[in-house]
C-alpha cells in the first residue's frame, strides 16, 4: 500500500506523460470524463493527453510506456462522450447558479467567453468546435444544459464533436509516432509543441476580445 500511495502522490495531473505512466489507459477515460463533465477539469490536459496517448501507442512493446491503440481509442471516446453528457445534465439540473463564481475569476471569464462562443456560432457548430478549445470544452456542456438546449440536439452534436476530437487527436499522435523511429526519445519536445498549439485558440480569443474592447472604448 505505501508503494501505491507514493506512486499516486507523485503524479503530476497537469503532465500527460505522468498521468499515462501512472494510470495507463484507464487514466485517459477518467481525465477526459473530468475535463468534459466536471468543472474541476478546467485545468486538465485533454489535447496533450490524447496526442501523447497516440504517440505511446506507436512505441515498441518493450518501451517503458506502451499503450494499445484500440483500448486507447475506446477509453478516449468513452471519457469524452460520457463526460460531456454528465456535464449537460449537471447544468440542466443545477441551473445558472452552477457557473456563478464571483470569487472565481477564471470560471467567470471562461463562462462569459463560452456564452459568446455559443452565441457566435450557434448550438450545433459551437458544441463541435468547443471540443478543440480548452476551457470552452469544459464549460459548453453545463452551459448547454443551463440554457435548455434540447437533449436530443445536444447529444447528437456532442457525440459528433466528441468522436472527431478524441479519435482524431489520438490517431494523429499515433500516425506521427508510427513514422518516427524511437518516438519515446522525443516525447518532451513533441508534447511541448502540442500544448502550444492547444493554447493557440485561447490566445487568439483573448487578442480578439482586447481588440473589440479597444474599438468600443
Amino acid at each position: 500500500m505505501p508503494v501505491v500511495d507514493s506512486a499516486v502522490s507523485a503524479v503530476n495531473v497537469l503532465d500527460a506523460q505522468s498521468l499515462l505512466a501512472s494510470f495507463g489507459t484507464i487514466g485517459i477515460a477518467v481525465v477526459l470524463f473530468a475535463e468534459t463533465g466536471l468543472l474541476i477539469g478546467l485545468v486538465l490536459p485533454g489535447d496533450s493527453l490524447l496526442f501523447t496517448a497516440g504517440l505511446l501507442s506507436a512505441t515498441s512493446t518493450d518501451s517503458s510506456i506502451h499503450l494499445h491503440i484500440g483500448w486507447v481509442l475506446l477509453a478516449a471516446a468513452a471519457g469524452a462522450l460520457i463526460g460531456a453528457q454528465v456535464g449537460y445534465y449537471i447544468g440542466h439540473r443545477s441551473g445558472p447558479r452552477l457557473l456563478e463564481g464571483k470569487d472565481r475569476p477564471r470560471l467567470t471569464e471562461g463562462t462569459r467567453r463560452t456564452k459568446e462562443f455559443l452565441d457566435r456560432y450557434g448550438v450545433p457548430k459551437a458544441i463541435v468546435l468547443a471540443r478543440f478549445v480548452p476551457v470552452a470544452r469544459t464549460l459548453i456542456n453545463p452551459l448547454a444544459g443551463i440554457v435548455q438546449v434540447p437533449a436530443r440536439v445536444f447529444t447528437l452534436w456532442q457525440v459528433v464533436g466528441g468522436l472527431v476530437w478524441s479519435l482524431g487527436v489520438t490517431i494523429a499522435g499515433w500516425q506521427l509516432g508510427s513514422h518516427i523511429h524511437n518516438v519515446d526519445h522525443y516525447l518532451l519536445p513533441i508534447i511541448a509543441v502540442i500544448v502550444a498549439i492547444s493554447l493557440t485558440p485561447i490566445l487568439l480569443e483573448v487578442r480578439r476580445d482586447r481588440r473589440a474592447r479597444s474599438a468600443s472604448s
